[in-house]
């Protein structure tokens, strides 16, 4: 390609309205553009980040008494013995939450009485098949055993920690940097204490949309009295919509003095949980589109006007010995010009945007990477839009500089 910029850039000052409007279009595209695909990617990597737990074959049983008759201990010991004798099922446990339904209880923990307290921990109580109910691994120390499991509270209870708790590894760092945590010990809310039994990892608790979901610590203890029961239940792969209709057809029968809620897979409640997460991804997937054909459309519209304005130009160009070639480079140039002003305006604008957006929404800032992908896409698209004019300009016969004089 041999040309000559100077008539390129005096036929855009002539047609100067036109090009700075595509340019801005294109900046302000640029900007859209890199932004929501970066914002998009942080939800994905959120919304698909390891959980430890075995989500695709867990299925979640609630339950709760409704007459004065019903004893829930007693209901809970019947229940999980049944549970755990159905063929298919690897473990099951009763729990006070469901995991990754940002529902739950929360504590503070600290590692000595009067330390300060800084926001609250996800806690679950478990039985000693808790942590095979949920599929996640002990990597130190030990499980819980049948005889450290404590009785569920009562409304007359006074509230009480237990002697021993089981940790995340990402809440041990966070209690004990560099540390070995087993042995260590922890003090509630209410400054009373317990021992550190365990580890596990990795493990998501009840709330993925908090700050840190994965610090987590298990309760050996049953459900409050005074509250309803959720039973986790672990399957075998491929078991558990089967034993989802089995389940809530023998609970629904066997105490008539209760309810059961819902019967539901895990992973019903992770989807709700990250709803919102979902509903911004396809909502900004659809603005992207709609400014990429935007967009592309302002160039194209540009380029054909263009062409059909110098229809003349160009057929004494080809008259003059221009090739095909040559008339197609030079609106590809001349685009290249008016997208590649765009795109330098975009830049600035883009990375003033993804400043604004992490000083006011707490949003990671703009990784250089996306700036730099989405001028190459962009510049690419508006290339390809440009494409179809350019070669209809190519196709004007020498004949039309003196069909009309």
């Amino acid at each position: 390609m041999n040309l000559n910029l100077r008539p390129v850039l005096a036929a855009l000052l002539r047609n100067r309205t036109g090009a700075v409007l595509v340019a801005v279009q294109v900046a302000i595209a640029l900007a859209v553009l890199v932004n929501a695909a970066y914002i998009i990617v942080q939800r994905y990597q959120k919304v698909h980040r390891p959980t430890g737990i075995d989500e695709a074959n867990i299925l979640v049983v609630e339950s709760a008494g409704f007459t004065a008759r019903f004893q829930q201990n007693a209901a809970v010991q019947e229940d999980l013995a049944y549970l755990r004798a159905l063929p298919g099922v690897i473990a099951a446990t009763a729990s006070n939450a469901v995991p990754l339904s940002n529902g739950g209880n929360n504590d503070s923990l600290v590692t000595r009485p009067d330390a300060p307290r800084a926001g609250y921990i996800n806690d679950m109580e478990i039985d000693e098949q808790g942590l095979d109910a949920l599929g996640v691994k002990l990597v130190a120390g030990r499980n819980f055993r049948h005889d450290e499991i404590q009785p569920g509270r009562t409304k007359l209870s006074i509230s009480s920690f237990v002697p021993e708790i089981i940790v995340s590894r990402a809440l041990a760092e966070h209690l004990f940097p560099q540390q070995d945590p087993l042995g260590k010990q922890v003090y509630d809310a209410g400054n009373q204490v317990a021992t550190i039994i365990g580890v596990v990892d990795p493990v998501m608790g009840n709330f993925p949309g908090s700050d840190h979901p994965d610090w987590v610590f298990f309760v050996p203890r049953l459900p409050d009295e005074f509250i309803v029961v959720r039973y986790l239940v672990r399957t075998a792969p491929g078991q558990r919509d089967a034993l989802m209709r089995l389940i809530e057809s023998h609970l629904a029968q066997s105490n008539p003095d209760r309810v059961i809620n819902y019967v539901r897979p895990l992973g019903y409640f992770k989807t709700l949980s990250y709803l919102a997460d979902g509903s911004m991804e396809i909502y900004l997937l659809t603005v992207m589109g709609l400014v990429i054909a935007v967009t592309s459309l302002g160039v194209f519209a540009l380029a054909t006007f263009n062409v059909s304005t110098r229809t003349r130009q160009i057929g004494t160009r080809r008259a003059l010995g221009a090739r095909r070639r040559d008339i197609v480079d030079y609106f590809l140039v001349e685009n290249g010009l008016v997208t590649g002003a765009g795109v330098a305006l975009g830049c600035a604008l883009a990375l003033a945007t993804g400043y604004w957006l992490s000083l006011h929404y707490a949003l990671p800032r703009l990784d250089l990477y996306y700036l730099i992908g989405g001028v190459l896409a962009l510049w690419g698209i508006g290339q390809l839009a440009a494409w179809q004019p350019a070669r209809r300009a190519s196709a004007v016969p020498p004949s039309v500089a003196t069909r009309t004089v």
